[in-house]
């Protein structure tokens, strides 16, 4: 597979790559100086527009004619450790929402006085550093490392701000689960460096371009496959592997991490910028399996959240569910697939921060997210109630939602390659997800309040709450009913990927 690129220097004047990975860091030692003046927050927010406003400057600039890499950046450090950077259109999408979601959570933090703020504007910051640096990244080597980085960056998140007395045995889980993944994807890395090196007489690389150029050997091709792809699918997280998401989502912090954790969904990026481009023959051999496990998923994760009182843990087991349908769209190897998995990953972001905001805001009145102690919300909090019931719909891919576009690429791609019996198995399963979240809505929102319990307290919704979640549901309601130019960002770079499946 050949991979063209464009160096920076032919697009914009100035390394705009550079900039997105190193501004958030910038911005900790800034934060650092000014800890104990109030000037943190106003210059954490103005850091966090400005880094924003760079990565429109990337999207406007991006050519979406072209499908290789482009604004690429180079720099030899080590031999392994190359410094090689670039994006196409999927990269872009996932730069624009981290810059989004990374706003919306410093303003967020403003919203829940999450104290101490300047830990936690830091903590903020040094995760989207490593974001973008993932997101952008054509080392594979590099990828790995940043996400160890990212795991415990987000592991202190879930402890400090964490409300639960079991969140040190939540947190312990969590790192079990991340450390095999993290084991897994550095064996996987090593395995297909020693594959190049076995063909290029001992020399070893890491670099996207050259290991796509360079077939894994069939000795290889399978183990890597699977020790990548489990160590992905963990992070997803894909069913049986997602052991880890409920045990957090009950006992750890309530919205900051997982919208960094999981709206971001760094395992389907890996999978899509990794995995399918350097080892196309093992997916082709192995992707029935896949989705095999996919499926269960979708229908295993609705039915538990069906059993849940905790609403943290029912949006859990959405997560696990939906994640199925994400993976069935990757491995149905068709460019439509490929294209509603990048739109609905993105749509998935924007609604489980929308879902997360809103749990964080009900607690923050209530002081509970169990569904037998809530109950007669709508009535003192119609907008927490609209937000929360557009974000679960956006999810399912309701009309006017680009989740819509995306679920329906992705069953049109699954009848064409697997038939019609494993489409209606997952349209059936999104219909059983679309019922759990209505009926936590209805529980939440619409039914009477329960006798004797905790009265809650009666606080508006504030401009900024207001703010944040209106911004939210504009830019998501904004691209369901706007979706085209999103399609045609990511059409050529995927038009590119699916044209090497066409010859497995």
């Amino acid at each position: 597979m050949v991979i063209e690129q464009i160096h920076w220097s032919a697009q914009i004047s100035y390394p705009i790559l550079t900039f997105l990975q190193l501004l958030p860091i910038g911005t900790v030692v800034l934060l650092w100086i000014l800890r104990h003046t109030r000037l943190m927050v106003p210059v954490g927010i103005a850091a966090a527009v400005l880094e924003f406003l760079l990565c429109i400057d990337l999207w406007r600039h991006y050519d979406a004619t072209h499908s290789g890499m482009q604004f690429s950046e180079s720099l030899l450090v080590f031999d392994y450790l190359h410094y090689h950077s670039g994006v196409d259109g999927v990269s872009v999408v996932f730069v624009l929402l981290t810059g989004l979601l990374t706003l919306l959570v410093a303003l967020y933090g403003v919203v829940r006085e999450l104290k101490p703020f300047n830990r936690l504007y830091m903590i903020a910051f040094l995760v989207q550093a490593t974001l973008m640096a993932q997101f952008v990244t054509l080392n594979l080597l590099w990828f790995v490392l940043l996400s160890a980085l990212q795991v415990g960056l987000i592991g202190y998140l879930l402890w400090r701000w964490g409300n639960s007395p079991e969140k040190d045995l939540a947190l312990r889980r969590f790192y079990q689960f991340m450390g095999v993944s993290l084991l897994l994807l550095v064996a996987g890395t090593m395995v297909v460096g020693w594959s190049y090196s076995d063909s290029h007489t001992g020399t070893w690389s890491f670099d996207l371009i050259q290991l796509a150029q360079t077939p894994v050997s069939e000795t290889f091709r399978t183990v890597a496959f699977f020790l990548l792809f489990y160590g992905l699918a963990i992070r997803t997280p894909l069913f049986p592997l997602h052991g880890w998401l409920p045990m957090i989502a009950e006992h750890g912090n309530v919205a900051v991490a997982p919208t960094f954790l999981l709206g971001l969904k760094i395992g389907i990026y890996g999978l899509l910028r990794f995995v399918l481009p350097i080892l196309p023959t093992a997916v082709s051999e192995w992707h029935n399996y896949v989705v095999a496990f996919a499926l269960t998923g979708i229908f295993y994760a609705a039915f538990l959240a069906m059993m849940q009182d905790n609403l943290r843990r029912l949006l859990a087991y959405a997560v696990i569910s939906h994640t199925g349908i994400l993976v069935l769209g990757i491995f149905s190897l068709e460019h439509a697939a490929f294209m509603g998995s990048v739109i609905l990953s993105a749509t998935f972001g924007l609604a489980v921060a929308a879902l997360m905001f809103t749990t964080g805001l009900l607690y923050r009145r209530t002081y509970t997210t169990l569904l037998h102690s809530l109950g007669g919300l709508f009535d003192t909090l119609p907008f927490l109630g609209i937000t929360f019931l557009i974000g679960g719909l956006a999810i399912v891919g309701m009309p006017g939602t680009p989740g819509f576009d995306a679920v329906h690429l992705i069953l049109e791609s699954a009848i064409h390659r697997f038939g019609a019996l494993v489409t209606i198995a997952a349209a059936l399963g999104n219909v059983v997800a679309a019922g759990f979240l209505l009926w936590a809505f209805q529980r939440a929102f619409l039914s009477p309040r329960p006798t004797g319990v905790r009265p809650f307290q009666a606080i508006p919704v504030s401009r900024a709450e207001l703010f944040v979640l209106s911004a939210l549901l504009l830019v998501l309601l904004g691209a369901g009913f706007y979706i085209e130019p999103w399609l045609t960002l990511v059409d050529k770079p995927l038009s590119a990927l699916s044209a090497l499946y066409s010859s497995h």
